[in-house]
């Protein structure tokens, strides 16, 4: 059931999956390709089989700093369809992948009249503001090695470990000089955590990147476990003592 590929359209009950079924039709997300525009009104939902999702704070100075991740665990466009509210984010495909998707009207008026689908999409919307807001702190806070880290378990969560991503466009989304993170993947290459080539990082030792990453990405994905009753991914290792 391709649908089902989505984590929260898996949670639906299968009465709700069955009244939702005619309005969703399947996706490719292209690379690029923005799903929203910020402030502007949103008219369709997107549930993520693969791929990622970045929302994304555009600054008047040029910077892009991103402030979410989506990927096949959450959901783009659900608040919005059930308050008929603007995006509070620019939203671009990250990484290409399928997606389920439906217009924001049909989503509405099946969440309105299930008490039950209307409680999953308002979990994740509070799930994902919280994510919103451990990234602020995290941003704030942490190293640009920790923060790379981070940036690299989080990916790797939903599509796996090999990524699509260039450091100039990693440097992009965290808010940082594309120098800082040369100089920090050089260091994580040379001790054997990742490589790189040209449009790809892939990760060799995940269990160390995890535990130079710092407590953001286990905090957030503990959150996810707690609100969803999550047991598909194992926990992660404590954090490298090293680590300041």
């Amino acid at each position: 059931m391709p649908h089902s590929k989505n984590r929260i359209l898996s949670r639906a009950s299968p009465v709700d999956l069955e009244d939702l079924r005619p309005h969703l039709r399947v996706i490719e997300m292209q690379p690029g390709k923005v799903v929203a525009e910020s402030r502007a009104r949103v008219n369709q939902a997107y549930f993520p089989h693969g791929g990622i999702l970045s929302c994304v704070v555009e600054l008047e100075d040029g910077w892009t700093i991103e402030s979410g991740m989506i990927g096949n665990d959450g959901v783009f466009g659900a608040a919005q369809a059930l308050d008929s509210k603007a995006s509070l984010h620019k939203v671009v495909v990250q990484v290409s992948g399928l997606a389920s998707v439906m217009d924001a009207e049909h989503l509405k008026a099946v969440a309105l009249s299930s008490p039950d689908l209307l409680a999953l999409l308002i979990k994740y919307e509070q799930f994902f503001l919280a994510q919103v807001q451990q990234t602020t702190a995290c941003n704030a806070v942490h190293s640009v090695e920790q923060r790379t880290c981070k940036w690299l378990v989080r990916m790797s969560d939903l599509v796996g470990t090999e990524l699509p991503v260039t450091q100039e466009f990693l440097a992009q989304m965290m808010g940082v000089r594309r120098t800082s993170v040369t100089g920090v993947a050089s260091q994580l290459q040379k001790e054997g955590l990742i490589s790189y080539s040209r449009g790809k990082i892939s990760i060799l030792n995940m269990d160390l990147l995890q535990r130079r990453a710092c407590e953001c990405h286990r905090t957030v994905r503990e959150l996810y476990a707690t609100e969803f009753n999550d047991t598909e991914r194992p926990a992660l290792p404590a954090r490298h003592s090293a680590c300041p």
